[in-house]
């Protein structure tokens, strides 16, 4: 008596042309997060105040860049 063992479907790869939008765009988030985090409200602050400061002072720390 055979005995057929199931099979799985075929995997297809994903195109990188449909994949490149997606890492250009988390591309650029990754950056804007890593300025604010990183430099903003310094010598090249875009935002006025200390706002951005508060938020992501904790963040700084963590990522090892000096804030005060």
């Amino acid at each position: 008596m055979a005995h057929s063992i199931p099979t799985s479907p075929a995997t297809t790869p994903i195109p990188l042309k449909s994949l490149a939008p997606w890492a250009l765009l988390v591309g650029l988030l990754t950056l804007a997060l890593l300025y604010f985090v990183g430099a903003e409200q310094g010598a090249t602050s875009l935002l006025s105040g200390a706002g951005v400061h508060e938020w992501v002072h904790d963040a700084r720390h963590l990522l090892g860049f000096p804030c005060h």
